[in-house]
């Protein structure tokens, strides 16, 4: 049972690619857009295999008066249904959308920042450098993709900001080195990063290594980017006598919602905690795919977010009574 929103009927003003696999499309609000700051995302409800469902997409570029939503779809071979039905709309397509929310304020307030994006992780970070330049702030913007075919604003981000951004592509043999990149910051810079997984965690340790300031790590993950390739496992209920079968291409709480069972729950993304529950045992590993949870909880496998966690080469046992405080 998600949290409540404020749905708006809107329509599908454009629809483009921008990048071998990500579509550029437009959404214009009935009644007109809301404004937002960088890092603000809208929900948008889809049908996935005849239910309904949210997903949340992050807003692209600066507000603009009168002018429509801009969202930047990728679509995932791992697909759980949203970027398959989002890539199908088109243009004059209706559609219901919430008003934007924030959870990754930008701070104009410091006096340096450092941006990383890793692949579609772009389209925040893509709306912050635009924001910083525009302000005339102190900043550079590290950008990582597989292929420069599939990194989405790249030419823009090169011609609007020059040298401040520089791109890692790692089909040609160039990657991040992020601890590198920290190591070199000062205790006044801020950093915003948004990407998978992987280099989340590797940002987090060298941050809390080289005794960073905590205040000044702000991250967003994407999607529901793990250490593992998704698995189908079974989990178990006992308190409802369920064992219920979780496809790859499906979250443990849409299996549970599919089977009736009331679980609470708001942004789907692994970020607010919202649908925490008790792991009661796991067989096999538990991919914590949350930005919720410290390093230190994760290791310890006692509860996990069910929106995006998951398990690999084993099975789950929960206790779904557990709330978030």
């Amino acid at each position: 049972m998600p949290l409540k929103s404020v749905w708006t009927p809107a329509t599908i003003a454009a629809a483009a690619p921008v990048s071998d696999h990500v579509r550029l499309i437009e959404i214009a609000p009935y009644g007109g857009p809301h404004r937002y700051g960088p890092g603000a995302h809208i929900d948008v409800a889809v049908m996935i295999a005849e239910r309904p469902e949210t997903r949340s997409y992050t807003l692209v570029g600066p507000a603009r008066p009168g002018a429509p939503y801009r969202i930047a779809v990728k679509m995932l071979e791992d697909s759980r249904g949203g970027s398959r039905y989002m890539h199908a709309l088109k243009e004059g397509a209706n559609v219901m959308v919430s008003q934007p929310k924030n959870d990754f304020e930008l701070d104009f307030s410091a006096p340096r920042y450092l941006l990383v994006a890793g692949g579609i992780g772009i389209t925040p970070i893509y709306s912050m450098a635009l924001a910083l330049a525009e302000k005339g702030a102190d900043f550079r913007l590290l950008y990582a993709g597989h292929s420069l075919s599939d990194m989405p604003f790249a030419a823009e981000l090169r011609e609007k900001l020059g040298s401040r951004v520089e791109l890692f592509v790692s089909d040609q043999g160039r990657r991040i080195d992020i601890a590198g990149e920290i190591e070199k910051l000062d205790s006044s810079t801020q950093l915003y990063l948004c990407g998978p997984v992987p280099m989340l965690d590797a940002a987090r340790a060298a941050w809390h290594r080289l005794g960073k300031p905590a205040g000044n790590l702000r991250y967003e993950t994407f999607g529901a980017s793990g250490h593992f390739a998704p698995q189908a496992f079974k989990v178990k209920i006992p308190r409802l006598d369920l064992e219920l079968d979780v496809p790859a291409n499906q979250s443990v709480l849409e299996v549970l919602e599919k089977a009736g069972v009331d679980v609470i729950s708001d942004c789907r993304r692994g970020e607010c905690g919202t649908c925490i529950v008790d792991i009661v045992s796991a067989t096999g590993t538990v991919d914590h795919r949350d930005m919720f949870f410290s390093d230190a909880e994760h290791a310890e496998n006692k509860k996990m977010c069910i929106c995006v966690s998951r398990v690999v080469d084993g099975d789950l046992v929960l206790d779904t009574s557990y709330r978030a405080d």
